[in-house]
């Protein structure tokens, strides 16, 4: 045939639908004419390529194709001078097509209403606006493929992983475009899960594919997570681990006062309930604030005096139980 969809597409004759599609993309993206402004030639090629794809990506127009070739837009129309037989269609009272009586089917030698090897002339006459559809009307869009479905990813913030939000997505489709959308992040959502946006996929005959968006959550510079707890390290003065006292430790839900044991070492852990991650359906987790002692960098030589008799009073054996 003159103009090879299939050879335009790069596919056989046999492909699927979401090879086609496929195709469609990486071609679409390769001459798209806001990639190349300039390019006479990509700008036609990209003109081929959306023409071959809007016709084999309609389970219809892909079955006339097959049959009448690129000129299957005119086989039926008066003078069309199509391959075919060329037919006149009339609104009248007749069967498949509407063309007065007479039935289409016996011209191909076809085997029932469907006609040549089941294929259904009368939905091929009703798109020409002439004819009458099948009874139970309209055009229907039996098995029509669907879009196909996309997959993105997009980088969460700790804070808004642990609280829920909106985050912007930008997503390049098939046809070289783009679109600006916001994705829903609930309250809790775990790195690597995924977040499913119906319709947001490619268009297809059959409606618009979905799109699964993969969460990664970015690194806190002071919070982690353990499954539902969150664990924090939290800088306290010499005076506060040894007298003890109250901190002020910042949560998902707002600011919390602590009450420090006094004689508390590096490393002390104090726990928090129901301070941790809210999922929804879920038992809140908890929170675990482990202490960290925090020293100066400089000392007077009195200061270090009295340290050594500090340290000299109150014999210690921090490193009793480190073995290999």
């Amino acid at each position: 045939m003159a103009d090879d969809y299939y050879k335009i597409l790069g596919v056989e004759k046999s492909a699927p639908q979401s090879e086609i599609q496929k195709a469609y993309r990486k071609l679409a993206r390769k001459y798209h004419p806001d990639l190349h402004p300039d390019d006479a030639a990509a700008k036609q090629k990209f003109k081929e390529v959306q023409q071959a794809y809007d016709t084999l990506n309609d389970e219809k127009k892909r079955q006339m194709y097959d049959r009448f070739g690129a000129d299957y837009e005119r086989a039926g129309m008066p003078g069309g001078g199509g391959a075919g037989p060329q037919w006149e269609f009339r609104g009248g009272s007749g069967g498949a097509g509407g063309a007065e009586g007479f039935d289409f089917s016996q011209m191909f030698g076809g085997g029932g209403p469907g006609g040549a090897g089941g294929f259904d002339f009368s939905e091929l006459f009703g798109q020409f606006g002439g004819g009458r559809s099948a009874p139970g009307g309209g055009r229907k869009a039996r098995g029509r493929a669907k879009g196909e479905d996309v997959q993105s990813e997009v980088r969460v913030p700790f804070k808004t992983s642990i609280t829920g939000g909106e985050m912007p997505l930008r997503l390049m489709r098939g046809d070289g475009t783009s679109e600006e959308l916001v994705v829903k992040v609930p309250a809790g959502i775990e790195d690597g899960k995924r977040i499913r946006l119906r319709g947001k996929g490619e268009p297809g005959p059959g409606g618009a594919g979905d799109l699964y968006v993969t969460i990664r959550v970015e690194a806190h510079p002071s919070f982690h997570r353990r499954g539902d707890n969150l664990h924090v390290k939290v800088p306290v003065t010499l005076g506060e681990a040894a007298a003890g006292g109250k901190i002020d430790v910042p949560t998902p839900t707002g600011d919390v006062s602590l009450r420090v044991p006094a004689g508390s070492s590096s490393g002390t852990k104090l726990r928090v309930k129901g301070h941790g991650v809210a999922v929804a359906g879920k038992p809140t987790g908890d929170l675990f604030v482990e202490l960290q002692v925090v020293l100066p960098q400089k000392y007077t030589d009195d200061e270090l005096a009295w340290i050594e008799k500090f340290d000299a009073k109150h014999a210690l054996e921090p490193r009793r139980d480190l073995n290999w």
